[in-house]
């Protein structure tokens, strides 16, 4: 039987962000090794749950390596990638005679040292195991691919859904492709295209224009014969390295050349609808005064400028203070507070509390809010998610979190560890009912829709600034590359025609 390691080390690094991201961070999330890497991800809706099926699948003996991922953040220190990196390769080197490797990376990871870190990662395995030895990876469809990871990889695949609901599939993608390499079947050419292109956030939902289109593309250069596997990786522009962008991936059963114009011809179909992808949502004042506008509820509003998937501190209380200023009721908000949190604790259920909530890290984040209301409830921030959602995300913990009602009826849930809203059970496991609310202030941007769309009447994306804005043009680049669309409008592209 052959013998293949799980491995996955996976970050979406906000480089605008000062706090750097330490050890603990991913000691904390999860970290996971030996017996306790498969207890932890066999099953799981995510590419290492994928990974597993896939061996079992076909008749693989999965050999765990090490796992882990920390909640999107600041650059990874220095000190933290070089011990997550040294643990790898001593499982490595521990495991025994390896047949290949399944390795999930993100694609967007930047540490202090190495801007590109995942293509780092993927150099020091591949000096522990050369070339030949087969190795498949696995990247977010946010990732900005390099060079070095299509270099150091036999094989690449690249998540096809927004919100990430195919992370499990894309998993035994994987598995399948190596196995087929391992057997002689196949022998993986790849090809990688980069326009200069920045793909906006809010453009990035799968299952819509403009979007949808890319994946109508891939779908077709799937059935092209010789074709393996294709992807498309929209890219993170909250990371300022010089791979930055849009990306398009094409492997060949060992033909370059065809390799090389599926790349391209997805690149070039992606680049002639380039106005189509620019950042355009609307203010905070008029989305409001959208949301509220009908007899429709609950709206949720996208505070795109706070996306915790996209590493914002969770603590933007920009949309919020819009809301209390045109005086709308009845209002749902998520604040990242530890402050407010152990006041709430020490007030006790049922106490009523003044407290000054959000804006604590940072004045692009807006201001901290007074409120004043009664604690309705105080949690231990568990929750599990049990349905296929982003991330593939199962048990989940956003730390000790106390519920504020105010005599307006707005609902203030506090947290004391960040958590992206991919999942309701954050709100439901804290005994607040979301369908009653007329508003949800809702940090994401695309993350969200899988678990807030069938509870919401609308959903409405709006331009909040913040460390994840939906529009590249706030942000002051030194490393990208020069010549990107939309930030140089005159950038051209000779892909083919």
């Amino acid at each position: 039987m052959k013998r293949v390691g799980i491995a996955g080390f996976l970050h979406e690094s906000n480089t605008f962000l000062a706090a750097p991201t330490t050890y603990e961070h991913f000691a904390s999330t999860t970290l996971t090794g030996g017996d306790r890497l498969l207890d932890r991800w066999t099953g799981a809706h995510h590419e290492i749950g994928g990974f597993l099926e896939g061996c079992a699948d076909f008749g693989m003996e999965a050999v765990p390596l090490l796992a882990t991922f920390a909640v999107p953040s600041g650059t990874i220190s220095a000190e933290a990638f070089e011990r997550i990196v040294s643990e790898l390769l001593d499982a490595v080197r521990k495991a025994g005679p390896l047949d290949g490797l399944l390795i999930a990376l993100h694609g967007a990871t930047v540490s202090e040292s190495f801007p590109d870190a995942d293509g780092e990662v993927l150099s020091r395995l591949r000096a522990v195991l050369p070339e030949p030895f087969p190795m498949v990876v696995t990247f977010d469809l946010h990732a900005n691919i390099s060079d070095d990871m299509i270099r150091h990889s036999t094989a690449a695949v690249v998540y096809r859904s927004n919100p990430h609901l195919d992370q499990e599939q894309r998993g035994v993608e994987a598995a399948g492709l190596l196995r087929r390499v391992m057997d002689g079947e196949v022998r993986p050419v790849q090809a990688l295209e980069a326009p200069p292109l920045i793909i906006a956030m809010s453009k990035q939902y799968t299952s819509a224009a403009p979007a949808v289109g890319l994946y109508s593309d891939l779908a077709d250069v799937l059935k092209w014969p010789g074709i393996l596997s294709a992807s498309i990786a929209m890219g993170f522009y909250y990371s300022d390295v010089r791979e930055m962008g849009a990306s398009f991936l094409a492997v060949s059963d060992g033909d370059p050349e065809l390799a090389r114009r599926a790349a391209r011809w997805m690149a070039t179909r992606a680049w002639d609808r380039r106005h189509e992808f620019a950042a355009g949502l609307p203010t905070m004042d008029d989305a409001v005064r959208k949301a509220v506008s009908g007899n429709d509820s609950p709206v949720a509003l996208m505070d795109v400028g706070d996306n915790v998937g996209g590493g914002s501190p969770a603590d933007s209380t920009l949309l919020f203070a819009e809301v209390l200023r045109q005086g709308i009721r009845n209002a749902l908000v998520i604040l990242y507070d530890p402050e407010s949190v152990r006041s709430c604790v020490e007030a006790g259920p049922g106490a009523t509390v003044s407290l000054s909530v959000g804006g604590k890290t940072g004045a692009d984040h807006g201001n901290p809010i007074p409120i004043r209301g009664v604690v309705r409830n105080l949690s231990d921030g568990h929750f599990v998610e049990t349905q296929v959602r982003h991330g593939g995300w199962g048990a989940c913990w956003q730390g000790v979190t106390a519920v504020v009602e105010t005599a307006e009826e707005h609902t203030v849930i506090l947290t004391s560890r960040r958590m992206a809203p991919m999942s309701l059970e954050q709100i439901l496991s804290v005994g607040v009912h979301p369908e009653r609310k007329r508003i949800l202030i809702v940090k994401g941007v695309v993350a969200p829709r899988a678990a807030y769309e069938p509870i919401s009447s609308r959903t409405i994306l709006v331009d909040t600034a913040g460390a994840t804005s939906d529009n590249p043009l706030r942000f002051e680049y030194r490393h990208r590359r020069p010549a990107l669309f939309p930030l140089e409008p005159d950038a051209e592209y000779g892909g083919e025609s």
